[in-house]
């Protein structure tokens, strides 16, 4: 679908370019953006590592443990279907901190991999789980003190205050945070999202066979 509405821009693009005659410029503007493309990817990279690395090193020092052991109270109520000690746990605390401190490309791989642990305590492998869901839906709402990555942007863009965007990037995250938790909590207690009911209402059906 990404693919169909990037192909969507393109052909505006030429097309008004070459319908008002400016399809120079249109050209022009493309090699442009995607020269600052390739500087402002490369101007992330030493953050992005450094926090890579420090991920590696808190799991390989026993950290991600100490963390989950730190967020346990808030954790055990957002996910009470998820051992306190499982390693689900942990990782999806390194994601929150991830997120928190804006490095998002860093949390992505973390979050993938709290999402596999999760997924080897679903007992119906084709239907998420409330914590799966709660996991999803917390993390798509991202919610940051630290926009590290989006500081790193407006620095490489030449932002003479980078700084200012702090203060709206926890409004916005937060709102979103506490929307995306109340949602998916109100949710999942209705019947039709319940997976537990699904996969009862499924049984039959398969015995019938």
């Amino acid at each position: 679908m990404l693919g169909y509405i990037w192909l969507f821009f393109i052909l505006t693009a030429l097309i008004i370019g070459g319908a008002t005659g400016r399809i120079a410029e249109v050209g022009q503007a493309a090699i442009d953006y995607s020269k600052m493309a390739v500087e402002i990817a490369i101007s992330l990279i030493g953050i992005m590592a450094l926090w890579l690395g420090i991920m590696k090193l808190a799991e390989a020092s026993g950290l991600i443990v100490l963390v989950s052991k730190v967020i346990k109270p808030v954790t055990r109520r957002l996910f009470p279907d998820v051992p306190a000690d499982h390693p689900a746990i942990g990782n999806i605390a390194m994601n929150f901190s991830a997120n928190a401190l804006g490095v998002t490309n860093a949390a992505t791989p973390i979050g993938i991999k709290a999402m596999k642990e999760l997924q080897s305590l679903n007992k119906n492998k084709n239907t998420a789980t409330n914590a799966m869901c709660t996991f999803l839906a917390i993390n798509t709402a991202g919610v940051q003190l630290v926009p590290a990555s989006i500081i790193a942007v407006l620095v490489a863009a030449g932002a003479k205050e980078p700084m200012v965007i702090i203060g709206p990037t926890i409004l916005a995250t937060g709102i979103a945070l506490v929307s995306a938790i109340i949602t998916v909590k109100l949710l999942e207690k209705l019947p039709v999202f319940n997976s537990t009911q699904v996969k009862q209402e499924e049984e039959p059906e398969c015995l019938s066979n």
